[in-house]
């Protein structure tokens, strides 16, 4: 039943005309609950699970990694080792064999030792030999140096009992005390080996400077 006022007209806002109650359009729609804020490119915080597994998956990473270097330097000191004992080997290979030939060396020398001076100027023929004895002493030496033998003449050096062997002390205060004075064999070494050691005489009673070494 529609109500009316005293003139008979509607009342306002009481019923629809279907009986249904008219919409209050006075008061403004409630807002609807607020989403949870959540800003773009903003990462969920792991759990601790996930946390414990990446920690483990780091350590595993490192280990690895340090096990990788370690390689590496130990191949390469592999590498170094391998071509050093190839140098020593091509460079000290021929050392019994140069030692065999020292004697042939030491004849050589003793033969143009052994002649006299006055048929050195005299004696056309001997001279001519001494000669060709000189030439082959030098190529021998020559042969030897090449394979890294050299012959050691050690007068006035400093005594090393690696390289040199003394027969006798002389005393000689005119040179430096310790210093070798005087050759009986000539020595020989092979790089930075002793081949065989040269026989000397070692000086005494002289100043006591350290001579110079010969290596």
């Amino acid at each position: 039943m529609i109500g009316r006022d005293a003139t008979g007209n509607r009342r306002a806002g009481s019923r629809s005309d279907h009986g249904a109650p008219s919409p209050d359009t006075s008061r403004p729609a409630e807002p609807d609950a607020k989403a949870p804020d959540h800003q773009p490119g903003a990462e969920a915080e792991p759990s601790q699970p996930e946390s414990v597994a990446l920690a483990e998956l780091q350590s595993e990473n490192a280990a690895l990694k340090d096990r990788l270097l370690r390689a590496l330097a130990e191949a390469e000191n592999v590498r170094r080792r391998a071509e050093r004992d190839l140098a020593d080997m091509r460079q000290y290979a021929v050392a019994k064999f140069a030692a065999d030939l020292l004697p042939v060396a030491d004849n050589l020398e003793r033969a143009i030792a052994s002649v006299p001076a006055e048929s050195r100027k005299n004696d056309g023929t001997v001279k001519a030999l001494l000669e060709g004895v000189e030439l082959t002493e030098k190529e021998l030496l020559r042969v030897l140096e090449r394979h890294g033998v050299k012959k050691l003449l050690p007068i006035g050096e400093r005594f090393d009992p690696n390289f040199h062997e003394a027969l006798f002390e002389i005393p000689d205060p005119s040179v430096p005390d310790g210093s070798v004075s005087r050759i009986v064999e000539p020595g020989y070494s092979i790089g930075a080996r002793p081949l065989r050691p040269a026989k000397v005489g070692v000086a005494r009673g002289g100043p006591s400077g350290k001579p110079p070494s010969g290596r």
